[in-house]
């Protein structure tokens, strides 16, 4: 189900510890101490660990911190003492451990915590990979940084190579780009004000007062339906 590293000085924790996760389906790796707790994880990241706090040559608090400091503290970490005070305890969470088993461990807390660990590890996991990649856009051509032309699809009577100039004042752009609109409804509709209304979204009067003023020839679709 998950590989499991287990560090612990004690031969018997171990071997307890690797009988009872190996009974659950789990993977275990022991590690009697700080150097090989590093070298199981060089080889490969657990998706779990148990980490004694009292070790002969490196103690389990120390060895946390190495691994958060170097980036290496991607799994979750559950922390394991029969003597550490709460204060130990509160700094092996401050640095990045997710809990704190006091020896000798039951069986309940046991399986309790290394659910809850893998759970959160789970979502760590899937958190990181629904993370967004930065895509950075390379440098614009020269041609690129030239003004823009916005082509516009062929219309049957309207001019077949309109384009619009984008680098100009926005009102002149738009009044353009709205004659263009307004001519192409035309067309379609063969001058009918009255379609080209419902098809636009304005009022039959409206619509006369503002193809006047963007000077629409209102015959222009007559012609071209003809």
């Amino acid at each position: 189900m998950a590989n499991i590293l287990v560090v612990d000085d004690e031969h018997g924790i171990r071997d307890l510890l690797w009988e009872i996760l190996n009974d659950e389906g789990h993977s275990v790796e022991l590690a009697e101490n700080a150097a090989q707790a590093r070298a199981a994880r060089a080889l490969e990241c657990p998706d779990l660990v148990l980490l004694d706090i009292w070790m002969p040559d490196t103690d389990g608090v120390t060895l946390l911190k190495e691994w958060a400091t170097s980036g290496l503290l991607t799994m979750p970490v559950i922390m394991m003492s029969g003597h550490a005070t709460i204060d130990t305890a509160v700094e092996a969470t401050k640095i990045g451990a997710m809990a704190f088993l006091e020896k000798p461990i039951t069986l309940q807390k046991l399986l309790k915590a290394v659910e809850h660990g893998l759970a959160r590890g789970r979502l760590r996991k899937q958190a990181l990979l629904a993370e967004p990649v930065a895509v950075v856009a390379a440098p614009p051509a020269p041609s690129e940084l030239a003004p823009q032309i916005a082509p516009v699809p062929l219309v049957p009577g309207l001019q077949s190579n309109q384009n619009f100039v984008l680098d100009r004042p926005l009102r002149e752009a738009r009044d353009e780009f709205e004659k263009a609109y307004f001519e192409y409804h035309l067309s379609r509709e063969n001058g009918s004000m009255t379609r080209v209304a419902d098809k636009t979204g304005l009022e039959r009067t409206h619509l006369y007062r503002k193809l006047k003023q963007l000077g629409v020839d209102l015959t222009r679709g007559k012609r071209n339906g003809a």
